[in-house]
């Protein structure tokens, strides 16, 4: 882990994990700054997710999420940032994670995450969200593991709970209080 692992927080994870919620409950518990993901990417690429997916293909929707995942690793910090959930498919981008920060999985299990996607724009999910969940998590599991300083199961949890485990469990807090 580099020194800057303790002011900054990376949150990675499947969509529907929570990275926004518990990101920004993190981010004003340790009154740091927070970076959204998509924000990033839409600044990067000048338009949303969505878009760069449909106009122009995955290769370009993952330059943009890679490009996001640069700006989320060189501002300086301390800063919490939520991650692009298929920014661990790049091998380069997982070796810029496990060297930019403090990286947090939040893991769900698939049943939580079709639940928390069902009835939002998510066209490439398909007819069959569990289904295409599913496939995505068996891919991405292992590279997520792969990242994570520390894995913090979300199902049954609340963000601000989430966000409390991790802030206990950061370097520069270890002992504190102690």
């Amino acid at each position: 882990m580099s020194p800057r692992a303790a002011d900054r927080v990376l949150l990675v994870g499947m969509m529907g994990t929570g990275k926004t919620t518990v990101g920004r409950a993190l981010a004003t518990m340790l009154g740091w700054r927070y970076l959204d993901n998509d924000e990033q990417l839409r600044i990067v690429a000048g338009t949303d997710t969505r878009t760069v997916q449909e106009r122009d293909g995955e290769a370009a929707l993952r330059r943009a999420e890679s490009a996001a995942l640069t700006v989320a690793l060189t501002v300086p910090g301390p800063v919490v940032a939520s991650v692009a959930a298929g920014v661990v498919l790049d091998p380069l981008d997982r070796s810029r994670l496990r060297a930019g920060g403090f990286v947090v999985w939040l893991r769900a299990r698939v049943v939580t995450l079709a639940t928390r996607v069902a009835g939002t724009d998510r066209p490439w999910l398909g007819a069959d969200p569990a289904a295409a969940l599913q496939q995505l998590y068996r891919g991405r599991a292992e590279l997520y593991v792969g990242v994570a300083d520390l894995v913090v199961d979300v199902d049954e949890l609340p963000a601000d709970l989430v966000a409390t485990r991790i802030a206990a469990a950061l370097p520069s807090r270890r002992g504190a209080g102690s």
